[in-house]
């Protein structure tokens, strides 16, 4: 299998422009502009494998050489010296704190050498693109992409702006623009649209004004994406049409899918063009042509996807067969290089249709293994690539999902993501890469960098120095200033050992707080799944770990003028609180079903929230105001400004017209908790006090909670949010008021 790896590299690398420097060396003016001359990147040919490799020194005059195979290799090479040795990085959330490296930099003693296990390091889902990405500005694509090419990145999804080609497509057959708008879903709704799970939009019509915007914003990204050394991978025709089609193709071969998450046939049950319809061929010639013209011959690598979470029309071997065969014909005829890029989700989500056969079979109709490339898209918890004997010789990616809706819950699997991706790379032949595909890029970084890190290693990282090292840059700020205070570290591996070494693979990803759920007396506790609200580890760790963040920042007052550390205190204090919550509710529960009053226990909930409001207001990465002010900010006119804000409220609470994926992207987010979570579940203690446990009625009180959310939906807000006060004096005051919460204080 090495010649597919061998031919998979190949083909990625030949779609790049000229291998320019310019890119790597614009990325040092952006976020080091005091040492734009003190580095200097050459491209070298190793001589060696496929893999990227690279070489760090120091020149004679002080000068930082980087030397790379690839301008992969040089970017993750630079990353290497900037984290391990001048001790700055760029984070998510903290933002690029590269500006803060030392001068002179840091002269090395001997050369810093590194060569990456797998070829490809794969970075986004389709549906990150809705949960996370759906409203950046062009300033957060390039922290974005800069993080990205950093950390060695090479093979990122870039679905952004799809709709302006396909627009083109439907309109070059007939179709017009409001048969098309009735087609296209909301901006926090795309992806769901693109997989074919849902048609249209509700709360009104897509702005054309959007896609026209989304589409000159792709256009910086992906020319970005190529200066860095990245192959972008583009969308391409799945055969999710416009119901109108049989209108201006009266002849053509199309099917509905099946109904998706229990939305109204009107949002769901797409239109499906069969690929081995001529016209098929025809529109993903259309399409790719297009993207082309737009964007040049920068790759040949196409995401496709027609099943995920639907089941196809037939589950005849030789129908499977015929709809990838002739989806694979179609992309080779509009790109004779083409390599079809698809998710394996469909096989563990919808396993009970997807058997081994059929499995086979469909996957049988791509005759060329190199000219399929499959995201194991839950590696770290439900690997398919064993059941599928390695998805039958087709090139695959290790990946880690991790994160279901964005949902925010301190989380990972240290052992899963070290031990078992180099296990997988040592057994299987057609494993080319290692990829991140969370659903929402929220909080647990070190996890991602975990995986990427590993992408460059063998041998399984040894977490406990890796946490170490990664403590020590986040806090360091390139080594100015006191040294990073011993309790830092301290806590860091009780996170370590607790909460980022699950091993109760019941619950497989990020677990949500029971009080982001709508208010109930049962069926919030203890779920599992990948929505778990199942707390796997002692929670008084991380009261402890707590402890020690606190008492180093009362050690070193400067770290509360960390973005890191304000980032990471907030966070660790919304679990601790978050966990904290249970407990109460159980005890409410309790004293409710023994025929009390529940008045004191309620006032103790709401109190708890309330202050968590306040913690997490502190910072604008943990408030409502920085997501709907970014959704508005791409408004033209008030209309559009309260389309856009209707859509990321409704995203992150019923999910759909009706509730239909209820709190499924639910946020841990201040002034959320205030104006959403507090008043379900005041509701829900009113609804207690006024009812007797005999005459507790489940449907009655979800209809009045129900009719509070659908309300809420509809509400606009001031883009700006007061802060709640600096996080220090905040923390001191609510850690006073909940000892028992935070544990004695000093």
């Amino acid at each position: 299998m090495v010649w597919i790896k061998a031919l998979l590299l190949g083909l990625c690398a030949s779609t790049t422009f000229a291998q320019s420097l310019d890119g790597i060396y614009d990325l040092v003016r952006r976020r080091m502009p005091k040492h734009a001359d003190s580095f200097r990147f050459s491209l070298v040919d190793f001589n060696s494998t496929n893999n990227d490799q690279f070489v760090v020194s120091t020149a004679a005059n002080g000068t930082i050489l980087v030397q790379g195979n690839s301008l992969s290799a040089l970017s993750f090479g630079l990353h290497r010296y900037l984290a391990d040795v001048a001790l700055v990085d760029i984070y998510w959330f903290v933002g690029s704190q590269l500006h803060l490296a030392p001068t002179p930099l840091p002269r090395l003693s001997k050369p810093l050498t590194g060569s990456s296990a797998v070829e490809r390091r794969y970075h986004f889902n389709t549906v990150t693109f809705s949960y996370t990405t759906a409203f950046w500005s062009w300033e957060d694509w390039e922290l974005q992409l800069d993080w990205m090419a950093l950390r060695g990145i090479n093979l990122p999804l870039a679905w952004v702006g799809q709709e302006k080609i396909l627009v083109e497509v439907f309109r070059e057959i007939g179709l017009t623009d409001t048969e098309i708008s009735s087609f296209l879903s909301g901006p926090a709704f795309q992806a769901w649209n693109r997989f074919g799970n849902i048609q249209g939009s509700w709360g009104g019509d897509l702005p054309y004004s959007w896609i026209d915007s989304q589409f000159k914003l792709q256009k910086k990204i992906v020319r970005r994406m190529v200066e860095l050394g990245m192959t972008p991978v583009l969308p391409a025709f799945t055969g999710f049409v416009p119901q109108a089609i049989s209108r201006v193709l009266p002849n053509a071969t199309v099917v509905n899918g099946s109904r998706w998450g229990g939305f109204d046939e009107r949002y769901t049950k797409d239109t499906f063009l069969e690929p081995f319809d001529p016209s098929f061929t025809r529109l993903q010639r259309s399409f790719i042509q297009k993207q082309q013209q737009a964007y040049g011959n920068i790759t040949h690598i196409y995401t496709l996807d027609q099943y995920n979470e639907n089941d196809p029309y037939s589950g005849d071997l030789d129908y499977l067969r015929n709809v990838t065969h002739n989806t694979w014909l179609s992309l080779k005829s509009a790109d004779p290089n083409a390599i079809w890029l698809m998710q394996g989700w469909l096989f563990y989500s919808n396993s009970d249709f997807w058997t081994d056969e059929r499995v086979k079979a469909y996957l049988s109709g791509v005759e060329v293994d190199q000219d399929m490339l499959v995201l194991d898209l839950f590696s770290e918890s439900q690997p398919q690539w064993q059941r599928t004997q390695s998805y039958y010789g087709k090139p695959w990616i290790w990946c880690q999902l991790h994160d279901y809706g964005g949902n925010m819950g301190l989380y990972g699997q240290v052992m899963n993501v070290t031990v078992n991706a180099t296990q997988a790379l040592a057994t299987s032949d057609s494993l080319v890469g290692f990829g991140l595909t969370m659903e929402g890029q929220e909080g647990n970084e070190i996890m991602y960098d975990l995986l990427l890190d590993q992408a460059w290693s063998r041998q399984p990282i040894d977490t406990d120095s890796y946490f170490h090292d990664w403590v020590e840059t986040r806090y360091s700020s390139g080594g100015r200033g006191s040294a990073v205070p011993n309790e830092l570290y301290q806590a860091w591996d009780i996170l370590r050992t607790t909460a980022y070494n699950n091993t109760n693979l019941t619950s497989t990803a990020v677990s949500k707080s029971i009080f982001e759920l709508q208010p109930s007396m049962s069926g919030l506790l203890n779920r599992t799944g990948h929505h778990p609200t199942t707390i796997n580890y002692d929670s008084s760790a991380l009261v402890q770990a707590w402890q020690l963040m606190d008492s180093a920042a009362f050690k070193n007052s400067s770290l509360w003028s960390q973005p890191a550390f304000l980032y990471d205190m907030v966070d660790l204090t919304r679990q601790v609180m978050a966990n904290a919550f249970i407990p109460m509710y159980i005890n409410l529960v309790s004293t409710y079903q023994g025929g009390a009053s529940v008045s004191q226990e309620g006032s103790n909930l709401i109190q708890l929230l309330r202050d968590l409001d306040s913690v997490l207001s502190t910072n604008d990465n943990f408030r409502l105001s920085t997501w709907i002010r970014s959704a508005r900010s791409w408004a033209r006119n008030d209309t559009e400004a309260e389309f856009y804000e209707y859509n990321v409220r409704n995203q992150i609470t019923l999910w759909g017209p009706k509730g239909e994926i209820n709190d499924y992207a639910s946020k841990q987010w201040g002034g959320l908790v205030s104006s959403y979570d507090i008043p379900r579940w005041q509701m829900f203690l009113q609804y207690l006090e006024s009812t007797q446990a005999s005459a507790y009625n489940a449907t009655e009180l979800k209809a009045q909670l129900f009719d509070f959310e659908l309300k809420w939906q509809e509400e606009t807000s001031e883009s700006k949010q007061a802060e709640s006060g600096d996080l220090q004096s905040v923390l001191a005051k609510v850690s006073r008021k909940w000892p028992s919460v935070f544990g004695n204080q000093k």
